[in-house]
């Protein structure tokens, strides 16, 4: 259906339009862009003449494929201009009824295109429900900026042909993409999958787990993010973040794992909306000082001898590669370890308070890291002050920094990464995509460090599930009760 001669067309000549006019071009297809605005137009001939200059730059192509790059667009004010186009993406302002009559002008001149939608928010069987041949129409949902984001979403509507489909997923490919099949619902993958991040970020804000630059860093530090959920959003923009969440929970209906943050909210009240207004979470302002993480001060310099019980794997590793000497004593609880008559254990989701309740002995638990090694601090709640003196001994013998959390189920890093798993999970159930594609999209989509089942698949399904239950016990939420695709997941841990 589509090949290397099929003609593209795109329509909007912004970020995006040019952007993924780019892309089509250094696959090698004519193209042509399609804007209502002659200055829009210029801009977007700019943006892909600066493309193509980066990659000469990079010595990814050479002087007449950049040039040849550039001549392969064509820039119209037109509509007539596409009427031999065999592919049209559209690309323009989220907004249905306008998107629609462009689609109907479209057919009007070209009844044989196929038209794709770049919408990140609108429903794909909606948007096409008013044209002559709904089969021809779907959702090619590309990422900012289109050149450097490999993920596509490539979305069929109720009506749109499941081959059509199939040879979209191939042409995207073919563009060096990373293309995979979403069912039409609201958020597709990466916008329904990852609202966890963002919310589970602001709750623990919210709840005084630590201030935001704290927050943001344990995310690096521990997982391996790029950017922590706060500053991300700082990054986005909050009005535009905070309303893909509040419009993500209205289309379904308020399920509760999708819940916006009344902070962020206030945010965009307040108008501060991040990087773009010079003020969010944090000043951006000139002179403005960046404010740093809270790390406690440690009367223990030196590493001498403790004494541990069988434990887990990840607390051998953590100790192991820092060079701390210990003993085993097999008669102490299993899978934590005993410094000072204190149980320090990675946590399973249930607060210190109430494991020190359980365990009738004071209590430290720490927050989840992807590598114990690469980790350059240890992030905990404690029972009580005793427990707190306990893991700064272990975090300087760990020649590690140390953070006070408040003390809440699951902690801030392991929390999140358990209910992203769980939202992944409630997306193969309603059959958004299987488990594979949600792990590509979200790493190829968001840039994150690994996906949601390869993650929970690290930690253990049966841990992840044990978490939740944990954390929705302690805390009463049945937002954190897991779906039964985790509990499948866990089964076959057993």
């Amino acid at each position: 259906m589509f090949g290397n001669d099929t003609k593209v067309a795109v329509c909007g000549a912004g970020a995006m339009g040019a952007g993924i006019a780019q892309v089509a071009a250094q696959a090698g297809h004519t193209v042509i862009v399609l804007d209502q605005n002659d200055k829009a137009l210029a801009r977007g001939k700019a943006t892909v003449a600066k493309g193509a200059a980066a990659l000469l730059k990079r010595n990814k192509i050479t002087e007449d494929e950049a040039a040849a790059l550039e001549a392969r667009v064509e820039w119209v004010l037109d509509v007539d201009a596409l009427k031999d186009a065999d592919l049209v993406i559209e690309a323009i302002v989220e907004n249905a009824d306008i998107k629609q009559s462009l689609f109907e002008k479209i057919e009007a001149i070209n009844p044989n295109a196929v038209i794709a939608t770049n919408t990140s928010s609108l429903s794909v069987t909606s948007l096409g429900a008013r044209l002559m041949r709904p089969s021809r129409f779907l959702g090619l949902h590309f990422f900012n900026p289109a050149p450097i984001m490999k993920l596509v979403e490539v979305v069929s509507g109720a009506d749109t042909d499941k081959e059509l489909a199939s040879s979209a997923l191939s042409l995207m490919e073919s563009w060096g993409k990373v293309a995979v099949n979403a069912r039409d619902v609201p958020g597709f993958i990466v916008n329904r999958v990852a609202r966890p991040y963002y919310s589970e970020g602001w709750r623990a804000y919210e709840e005084g787990a630590a201030d935001a630059a704290t927050i943001d860093f344990l995310f690096r530090d521990l997982a391996g993010f790029r950017m922590g959920p706060l500053e991300l959003g700082d990054f986005i923009g909050h009005d535009i973040n905070f309303e893909a969440a509040r419009s993500i929970y209205e289309a379904y209906h308020g399920r509760t794992r999708f819940i916006p943050s009344l902070a962020q909210r206030q945010l965009v009240e307040a108008g501060r909306l991040g990087r773009k207004s010079g003020r969010g979470v944090y000043d951006y302002s000139e002179g403005a000082e960046k404010p740093e993480p809270n790390f406690l001060e440690s009367a223990f310099k030196e590493a001498g001898q403790i004494t541990l019980s069988t434990f887990a794997p990840a607390l051998k590793q953590l100790l192991d590669h820092n060079n701390v000497d210990y003993t085993i004593d097999d008669e102490v609880q299993p899978d934590c370890l005993m410094i000072d008559g204190v149980q320090i254990s990675f946590t399973d989701g249930f607060s210190a308070g109430e494991e020190s309740d359980v365990s009738d002995c004071p209590v430290a638990l720490l927050d989840w890291m992807r590598d114990p090694n690469a980790a350059t601090s240890i992030a905990f709640s404690a029972s009580c002050e005793g427990a707190r003196e306990a893991v700064l001994k272990l975090a300087a013998l760990c020649k590690k920094q140390a953070v006070q959390l408040t003390d809440r189920p699951g902690l801030v890093v392991f929390r999140t990464v358990c209910q992203l798993a769980n939202c992944a999970a409630d997306a193969v159930r309603d059959q958004v995509a299987d488990a594979d594609a949600i792990d590509k999209a979200m790493i190829n989509g968001v840039n994150y460090p690994f996906g949601p089942f390869n993650c929970a698949r690290e930690i253990g399904f049966s841990r992840v599930v044990h978490g939740l239950g944990s954390i929705a016990s302690e805390t009463g939420e049945d937002m954190y009760r897991p779906n039964e695709i985790m509990l499948r997941f866990a089964r076959s841990d057993d």
